[in-house]
Protein backbone atom coordinates (compact mmCIF):
# COMPACT_ATOMS: atom_id res chain seq x y z
CA UNK A 1 0.00 0.00 0.00
CA UNK A 2 0.92 3.79 -0.39
CA UNK A 3 2.20 5.85 2.43
CA UNK A 4 -0.69 6.91 3.98
CA UNK A 5 -1.32 11.05 3.45
CA UNK A 6 -4.08 12.69 5.41
CA UNK A 7 -4.94 15.81 3.24
CA UNK A 8 -7.63 17.36 5.61
CA UNK A 9 -9.03 16.98 8.99
CA UNK A 10 -12.13 15.52 6.75
CA UNK A 11 -11.77 12.71 4.37
CA UNK A 12 -13.46 14.10 1.41
CA UNK A 13 -15.37 11.67 -0.88
CA UNK A 14 -13.97 12.83 -3.48
CA UNK A 15 -10.69 10.74 -1.99
CA UNK A 16 -11.97 7.40 -3.13
CA UNK A 17 -9.34 5.24 -3.61
CA UNK A 18 -10.94 3.96 -7.25
CA UNK A 19 -10.39 7.30 -8.33
CA UNK A 20 -6.67 6.72 -7.74
CA UNK A 21 -6.46 4.07 -10.51
CA UNK A 22 -4.31 3.63 -13.38
CA UNK A 23 -5.74 1.88 -16.69
CA UNK A 24 -2.70 0.59 -18.23
CA UNK A 25 -2.05 -0.89 -21.70
CA UNK A 26 1.60 -2.07 -21.00
CA UNK A 27 2.28 -5.70 -22.20
CA UNK A 28 2.44 -7.83 -18.98
CA UNK A 29 6.15 -9.76 -18.67
CA UNK A 30 6.18 -13.21 -19.61
CA UNK A 31 5.30 -14.89 -16.88
CA UNK A 32 5.87 -18.77 -16.67
CA UNK A 33 3.65 -21.88 -15.16
CA UNK A 34 3.48 -21.51 -11.29
CA UNK A 35 3.98 -24.58 -9.31
CA UNK A 36 1.35 -24.62 -7.24
CA UNK A 37 -0.88 -22.91 -9.62
CA UNK A 38 -3.15 -26.21 -9.60
CA UNK A 39 -3.59 -26.57 -5.93
CA UNK A 40 -6.93 -25.49 -5.32
CA UNK A 41 -8.46 -26.48 -8.92
CA UNK A 42 -10.76 -28.42 -6.25
CA UNK A 43 -11.89 -29.40 -2.94
CA UNK A 44 -9.97 -32.96 -2.14
CA UNK A 45 -8.32 -32.11 1.08
CA UNK A 46 -11.04 -32.94 3.66
CA UNK A 47 -10.41 -29.96 6.01
CA UNK A 48 -10.91 -26.58 5.71
CA UNK A 49 -8.91 -26.11 3.01
CA UNK A 50 -11.92 -27.36 0.53
CA UNK A 51 -13.56 -24.42 1.90
CA UNK A 52 -11.00 -22.45 0.60
CA UNK A 53 -10.86 -23.97 -2.56
CA UNK A 54 -14.43 -24.11 -3.07
CA UNK A 55 -15.83 -20.39 -1.50
CA UNK A 56 -12.18 -18.53 -1.78
CA UNK A 57 -11.99 -18.11 1.63
CA UNK A 58 -12.20 -19.96 5.07
CA UNK A 59 -11.71 -19.00 9.21
CA UNK A 60 -8.85 -21.05 11.36
CA UNK A 61 -8.29 -20.77 14.68
CA UNK A 62 -4.44 -19.96 14.84
CA UNK A 63 -4.00 -17.98 18.27
CA UNK A 64 -5.83 -18.69 22.09
CA UNK A 65 -8.35 -16.15 22.62
CA UNK A 66 -6.47 -14.59 25.48
CA UNK A 67 -3.41 -14.59 23.39
CA UNK A 68 -5.52 -12.43 20.25
CA UNK A 69 -6.75 -10.06 23.28
CA UNK A 70 -3.33 -9.27 24.52
CA UNK A 71 -1.73 -8.58 20.99
CA UNK A 72 -4.96 -6.04 21.06
CA UNK A 73 -4.35 -4.34 24.21
CA UNK A 74 -0.83 -4.20 22.85
CA UNK A 75 -2.27 -2.71 19.58
CA UNK A 76 -3.82 0.04 21.84
CA UNK A 77 -0.65 1.07 23.90
CA UNK A 78 1.23 1.61 20.33
CA UNK A 79 -1.03 4.30 19.88
CA UNK A 80 -1.52 5.68 22.90
CA UNK A 81 2.63 5.70 22.85
CA UNK A 82 2.43 8.81 20.56
CA UNK A 83 2.28 12.05 22.36
CA UNK A 84 -0.62 13.29 20.50
CA UNK A 85 -3.45 12.81 23.28
CA UNK A 86 -5.02 9.44 22.13
CA UNK A 87 -6.86 7.97 25.15
CA UNK A 88 -8.85 5.07 24.53
CA UNK A 89 -11.48 5.56 27.60
CA UNK A 90 -12.10 9.29 25.80
CA UNK A 91 -13.91 9.10 22.81
CA UNK A 92 -13.11 12.99 22.64
CA UNK A 93 -9.78 12.16 21.86
CA UNK A 94 -10.91 9.59 18.58
CA UNK A 95 -10.00 12.06 16.47
CA UNK A 96 -7.33 12.30 13.40
CA UNK A 97 -5.58 14.96 15.24
CA UNK A 98 -5.07 12.57 18.11
CA UNK A 99 -4.54 9.62 16.15
CA UNK A 100 -0.98 8.31 14.62
CA UNK A 101 -1.75 8.87 10.72
CA UNK A 102 -3.68 6.47 9.22
CA UNK A 103 -6.24 6.00 6.03
CA UNK A 104 -9.22 4.58 5.67
CA UNK A 105 -10.58 4.86 9.14
CA UNK A 106 -7.38 2.68 10.77
CA UNK A 107 -5.11 1.36 8.18
CA UNK A 108 -1.50 2.12 9.46
CA UNK A 109 1.57 2.00 7.40
CA UNK A 110 3.96 5.01 8.68
CA UNK A 111 5.72 4.79 11.75
CA UNK A 112 7.85 1.70 10.89
CA UNK A 113 4.57 -0.30 11.72
CA UNK A 114 4.96 -3.35 9.73
CA UNK A 115 8.18 -3.83 11.56
CA UNK A 116 6.73 -3.59 14.80
CA UNK A 117 7.64 -6.44 17.65
CA UNK A 118 3.76 -7.33 18.07
CA UNK A 119 3.65 -8.06 14.44
CA UNK A 120 6.50 -10.46 14.02
CA UNK A 121 5.30 -12.24 17.63
CA UNK A 122 2.01 -12.87 15.88
CA UNK A 123 3.83 -13.78 12.37
CA UNK A 124 6.11 -16.24 14.71
CA UNK A 125 3.31 -17.87 16.04
CA UNK A 126 2.62 -21.47 16.03
CA UNK A 127 -0.45 -21.77 14.78
CA UNK A 128 -0.48 -19.18 11.97
CA UNK A 129 2.83 -21.06 10.61
CA UNK A 130 0.71 -24.25 10.98
CA UNK A 131 -2.13 -22.82 8.92
CA UNK A 132 0.24 -21.92 5.97
CA UNK A 133 2.10 -24.58 6.31
CA UNK A 134 -1.25 -26.33 5.07
CA UNK A 135 -2.15 -24.08 2.54
CA UNK A 136 0.89 -24.52 0.50
CA UNK A 137 2.41 -28.44 2.22
CA UNK A 138 5.56 -27.12 3.55
CA UNK A 139 6.71 -25.65 6.81
CA UNK A 140 9.51 -24.02 5.46
CA UNK A 141 8.17 -20.55 4.76
CA UNK A 142 8.85 -16.52 4.17
CA UNK A 143 6.12 -13.98 4.99
CA UNK A 144 5.18 -11.02 4.19
CA UNK A 145 5.38 -7.63 5.89
CA UNK A 146 1.83 -6.64 5.91
CA UNK A 147 0.14 -4.00 8.09
CA UNK A 148 -2.91 -3.92 10.25
CA UNK A 149 -5.84 -2.16 11.31
CA UNK A 150 -6.98 -0.48 14.03
CA UNK A 151 -10.13 1.01 13.13
CA UNK A 152 -12.37 2.57 16.28
CA UNK A 153 -15.87 2.94 16.03
CA UNK A 154 -18.29 6.08 15.82
CA UNK A 155 -15.71 8.02 14.24
CA UNK A 156 -16.96 11.44 13.50
CA UNK A 157 -13.80 12.96 11.41
CA UNK A 158 -14.02 10.07 8.86
CA UNK A 159 -16.40 9.72 5.76
CA UNK A 160 -16.61 6.57 4.04
CA UNK A 161 -14.01 6.77 0.81
CA UNK A 162 -15.99 4.17 -1.05
CA UNK A 163 -15.47 -0.08 -1.25
CA UNK A 164 -12.61 -0.64 -3.59
CA UNK A 165 -13.60 -4.26 -4.61
CA UNK A 166 -10.00 -6.04 -5.96
CA UNK A 167 -8.39 -8.86 -6.17
CA UNK A 168 -4.38 -8.63 -5.56
CA UNK A 169 -3.40 -11.00 -8.44
CA UNK A 170 -2.67 -10.16 -11.73
CA UNK A 171 -5.64 -11.03 -14.41
CA UNK A 172 -2.58 -12.10 -16.68
CA UNK A 173 -1.64 -15.39 -13.92
CA UNK A 174 -3.40 -18.34 -14.15
CA UNK A 175 -4.52 -20.70 -11.31
CA UNK A 176 -3.65 -20.22 -7.61
CA UNK A 177 -0.78 -17.96 -6.69
CA UNK A 178 -1.17 -16.37 -3.29
CA UNK A 179 -2.87 -17.02 0.05
CA UNK A 180 -3.63 -13.84 1.90
CA UNK A 181 -4.26 -13.83 5.29
CA UNK A 182 -5.56 -11.49 8.93
CA UNK A 183 -5.34 -12.41 12.13
CA UNK A 184 -8.39 -11.11 13.96
CA UNK A 185 -7.14 -9.37 17.58
CA UNK A 186 -10.91 -8.86 18.84
CA UNK A 187 -14.58 -10.31 18.40
CA UNK A 188 -15.76 -9.25 14.97
CA UNK A 189 -19.79 -9.83 14.12
CA UNK A 190 -21.45 -8.44 10.65
CA UNK A 191 -21.57 -4.68 12.12
CA UNK A 192 -18.18 -4.78 14.03
CA UNK A 193 -16.40 -3.97 10.58
CA UNK A 194 -13.62 -6.33 8.31
CA UNK A 195 -13.40 -8.17 5.45
CA UNK A 196 -15.57 -8.50 2.91
CA UNK A 197 -15.46 -11.34 0.42
CA UNK A 198 -17.13 -11.81 -2.80
CA UNK A 199 -18.07 -16.01 -1.92
CA UNK A 200 -17.36 -18.43 -5.23
CA UNK A 201 -14.81 -15.14 -7.37
CA UNK A 202 -11.51 -17.49 -7.52
CA UNK A 203 -13.14 -20.17 -9.63
CA UNK A 204 -14.68 -17.76 -12.01
CA UNK A 205 -12.40 -14.69 -12.73
CA UNK A 206 -10.14 -16.84 -15.29
CA UNK A 207 -13.45 -17.58 -17.21
CA UNK A 208 -14.30 -13.63 -16.50
CA UNK A 209 -11.23 -12.65 -18.47
CA UNK A 210 -11.06 -15.33 -20.67
CA UNK A 211 -14.17 -13.78 -21.83
CA UNK A 212 -13.47 -10.15 -21.38
CA UNK A 213 -9.98 -9.90 -22.42
CA UNK A 214 -6.79 -8.67 -20.48
CA UNK A 215 -5.71 -5.99 -23.02
CA UNK A 216 -5.64 -3.38 -19.75
CA UNK A 217 -5.70 -3.39 -15.93
CA UNK A 218 -6.47 -1.27 -13.56
CA UNK A 219 -4.05 -0.87 -10.38
CA UNK A 220 -2.64 1.65 -8.02
CA UNK A 221 0.89 0.41 -8.81
CA UNK A 222 1.46 -2.96 -7.93
CA UNK A 223 1.49 -5.39 -10.56
CA UNK A 224 -0.09 -8.14 -8.64
CA UNK A 225 -3.37 -6.21 -8.30
CA UNK A 226 -6.86 -5.64 -10.44
CA UNK A 227 -9.58 -3.20 -9.35
CA UNK A 228 -13.16 -4.40 -10.55
CA UNK A 229 -16.17 -2.06 -11.31
CA UNK A 230 -19.46 -2.29 -10.76
CA UNK A 231 -20.21 -3.58 -13.85
CA UNK A 232 -17.71 -5.89 -14.21
CA UNK A 233 -19.05 -7.60 -10.68
CA UNK A 234 -22.17 -7.96 -12.04
CA UNK A 235 -21.23 -10.26 -14.24
CA UNK A 236 -20.15 -12.53 -11.03
CA UNK A 237 -23.11 -11.72 -9.49
CA UNK A 238 -25.33 -13.90 -12.35
CA UNK A 239 -23.19 -16.54 -11.56
CA UNK A 240 -24.07 -16.93 -8.14
CA UNK A 241 -21.39 -14.67 -6.09
CA UNK A 242 -22.52 -12.83 -3.13
CA UNK A 243 -20.86 -10.39 -1.08
CA UNK A 244 -20.31 -11.86 2.47
CA UNK A 245 -19.07 -9.84 5.54
CA UNK A 246 -16.89 -12.60 7.18
CA UNK A 247 -17.02 -12.51 11.12
CA UNK A 248 -14.43 -14.13 13.08
CA UNK A 249 -13.26 -14.88 16.69
CA UNK A 250 -9.74 -13.44 18.79
CA UNK A 251 -6.93 -15.13 17.42
CA UNK A 252 -8.82 -16.60 13.96
CA UNK A 253 -6.75 -16.78 10.81
CA UNK A 254 -9.34 -15.62 8.20
CA UNK A 255 -7.26 -16.77 4.51
CA UNK A 256 -8.45 -16.34 1.42
CA UNK A 257 -7.18 -16.99 -2.37
CA UNK A 258 -5.98 -13.81 -3.69
CA UNK A 259 -8.33 -14.29 -6.79
CA UNK A 260 -11.11 -13.68 -4.35
CA UNK A 261 -12.22 -10.21 -5.08
CA UNK A 262 -12.30 -8.71 -1.25
CA UNK A 263 -12.34 -4.97 0.45
CA UNK A 264 -13.08 -3.96 3.74
CA UNK A 265 -15.55 -2.08 5.84
CA UNK A 266 -15.59 -0.02 8.74
CA UNK A 267 -17.06 -0.70 12.28
CA UNK A 268 -21.02 -0.12 12.28
CA UNK A 269 -21.17 -0.90 15.24
CA UNK A 270 -19.61 0.07 19.24
CA UNK A 271 -17.01 -2.09 18.70
CA UNK A 272 -13.34 -1.53 17.64
CA UNK A 273 -11.81 -3.72 14.83
CA UNK A 274 -7.96 -4.85 15.41
CA UNK A 275 -6.34 -7.31 13.18
CA UNK A 276 -2.99 -7.97 11.71
CA UNK A 277 -2.11 -8.84 7.98
CA UNK A 278 -0.10 -11.92 6.82
CA UNK A 279 0.74 -13.87 3.77
CA UNK A 280 3.02 -16.67 3.58
CA UNK A 281 4.41 -18.78 1.02
CA UNK A 282 7.22 -21.42 0.49
CA UNK A 283 10.65 -20.35 1.22
CA UNK A 284 12.00 -21.95 -2.40
CA UNK A 285 10.11 -19.45 -4.57
CA UNK A 286 12.68 -16.65 -3.41
CA UNK A 287 14.66 -16.04 -5.93
CA UNK A 288 18.24 -14.71 -4.63
CA UNK A 289 17.11 -10.92 -6.17
CA UNK A 290 14.13 -10.67 -4.31
CA UNK A 291 15.76 -12.39 -1.88
CA UNK A 292 18.17 -9.93 -1.01
CA UNK A 293 15.45 -7.00 -1.47
CA UNK A 294 13.11 -9.00 1.20
CA UNK A 295 16.60 -8.33 3.46
CA UNK A 296 16.98 -4.67 2.32
CA UNK A 297 12.98 -4.16 3.40
CA UNK A 298 13.32 -5.95 6.74
CA UNK A 299 16.58 -3.91 7.59
CA UNK A 300 14.43 -0.59 6.40
CA UNK A 301 11.79 -1.38 8.17
CA UNK A 302 9.81 -0.82 4.85
CA UNK A 303 6.49 -2.68 4.05
CA UNK A 304 6.12 -4.72 0.93
CA UNK A 305 2.78 -6.32 -0.56
CA UNK A 306 0.97 -9.29 -0.07
CA UNK A 307 2.82 -11.60 -2.26
CA UNK A 308 6.15 -12.33 -1.01
CA UNK A 309 8.66 -14.21 -3.15
CA UNK A 310 8.11 -12.25 -6.26
CA UNK A 311 7.22 -8.99 -8.07
CA UNK A 312 8.15 -7.18 -4.77
CA UNK A 313 6.53 -3.59 -4.08
CA UNK A 314 8.03 -1.32 -1.59
CA UNK A 315 8.25 2.25 -1.37
CA UNK A 316 11.10 4.33 -0.12
CA UNK A 317 11.06 5.59 3.52
CA UNK A 318 8.75 9.24 2.98
CA UNK A 319 7.19 10.62 6.43
CA UNK A 320 3.12 10.34 6.65
CA UNK A 321 1.58 13.43 6.36
CA UNK A 322 -0.76 15.06 9.13
CA UNK A 323 -3.79 17.04 8.42
CA UNK A 324 -2.25 20.64 7.51
CA UNK A 325 0.28 18.54 4.88
CA UNK A 326 3.54 18.99 7.30
CA UNK A 327 5.18 15.93 7.70
CA UNK A 328 4.03 14.34 11.24
CA UNK A 329 7.41 14.51 12.94
CA UNK A 330 7.11 11.01 14.86
CA UNK A 331 7.38 9.00 11.62
CA UNK A 332 11.16 8.27 12.02
CA UNK A 333 10.42 5.05 9.55
CA UNK A 334 11.89 2.94 12.04
CA UNK A 335 9.43 1.26 14.89
CA UNK A 336 9.14 2.44 18.29
CA UNK A 337 9.32 -0.92 19.37
CA UNK A 338 11.15 -3.06 16.52
CA UNK A 339 11.77 -6.69 17.38
CA UNK A 340 14.10 -8.84 18.10
CA UNK A 341 15.83 -10.75 15.55
CA UNK A 342 15.59 -14.79 16.91
CA UNK A 343 15.87 -17.86 13.99
CA UNK A 344 12.34 -18.12 13.59
CA UNK A 345 12.28 -14.76 12.20
CA UNK A 346 15.43 -14.84 10.25
CA UNK A 347 14.13 -17.23 8.56
CA UNK A 348 10.52 -16.03 7.18
CA UNK A 349 12.48 -12.84 6.12
CA UNK A 350 15.00 -15.15 3.89
CA UNK A 351 17.92 -13.96 6.35
CA UNK A 352 18.57 -17.57 7.30
CA UNK A 353 18.06 -20.83 4.81
CA UNK A 354 16.13 -23.57 5.87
Amino acid sequence: MPIAVDTAPVEQPDSSFKKRFTERTTPPPELPPFFYADRFDKAHFNDWRDELATKGYTVVKAIPTEKALEYRERAFQWMESFPLGFDRNDVKTWKNEHLPVHIKGGMFHGYGFYDISQLWDIRCEDGVIDAFAKVWGTDELITSFDGGSIMLPNRVDVMDSGKWEHMDQSHYRRGFYCCQGLVNLNNNGPDDGGLMVLEGSSTLVEEYFDTHGRNSYKSWGPFDWFGFTEEQQQWFFDRGCKWVKVCAEPGDLILWDSRTMHYNVRPKGDRDRVCTYICMAPAHLLTEEDRQLRVECFEQSKGTTHVPFAAIYARDFEPVKRSDGSPCPHDTGKPKNPPVLNDRMAKLVGIKPY
